[in-house]
């Protein structure tokens, strides 16, 4: 048994976005996807997807993305990215019975690992495209939803947690946040995110050991579309 995660699939099957566009390492990345998980991920593995799963609007036009992933091995924990239109948060529970036991959406939940609940949630933080004081609400948001995952493991005896995000846990201004500060509080010992895409964003945000907990970045691009193994 193992956990893997990436984000930033970007699949799209039913729309017509050629990631072609964003540089060579696209070039049939859902090819990469489906090869480089065969390999890696066993139906005994947990795989973690963080966010940006499809193009599609809607669930009728993602259905042939959100199947793709159905096939993909292991047990599938679905995170929310901010292209993942399909995906009304106050309707998660309707997401979950649909795709009962195929697919697991991760948002005002949890899932067990082992000793470990893995929490999560979108995330937020601030790039530049809307006002300070409409990402500090959005954060706030965010933060209720993501302590809302925490509390339900906690209720549930875990006190070991492996915190997910979609958005970077800090902006390129930020050596803390309160996602960081967060994460600190329930003693995470890892941080997972993804959306930094590009070699000119991947440093945007935390990587590596920090005040005790490892950050690690898993945007598709960032890691050629290859799982990275988590822990096992």
């Amino acid at each position: 048994m193992a956990l893997y995660a990436l984000g930033d699939m970007h699949l799209s099957f039913q729309s017509d976005k050629n990631m072609d566009i964003f540089g060579r390492v696209w070039h049939k990345h859902e090819k990469k996807i489906e090869k480089n998980c065969n390999k890696l991920i066993t139906d005994e593995d947990t795989f973690v997807i963080v966010g940006d799963h499809t193009w599609g609007r809607d669930l009728e036009h993602c259905h042939d993305d959100l199947e793709f992933i159905c096939n993909l091995p292991g047990r599938k924990i679905m995170l929310r990215g901010n292209h993942d239109m399909f995906w009304n948060p106050k309707k998660t529970e309707k997401l979950n019975a649909l795709y009962k036991d195929r697919l697991y959406f991760l948002q005002n939940n949890f899932y067990p690992y082992g000793d470990y609940a893995i929490v999560g949630t979108k995330g937020y933080c601030y790039e530049g495209k809307d006002t300070i004081e409409h990402a500090d609400m959005l954060v706030d948001r965010e933060i209720k939803r993501l302590r809302k995952s925490f509390d339900a493991a906690t209720e549930a005896g875990y006190d070991k947690f492996i915190m997910f995000l979609h958005y970077p846990p800090t902006n390129i201004f930020e050596k803390k946040s309160k996602f960081t500060v967060i994460a600190e509080a329930y003693g995470v010992e890892q941080v997972i995110y993804a959306h930094c895409h590009g070699k000119d964003r991947w440093n945007d945000s935390i990587l590596g050991m920090n005040n005790g907990i490892k950050y690690s970045l898993v945007s598709g691009d960032f890691l050629d579309f290859k799982p990275v193994k988590i822990m096992d």
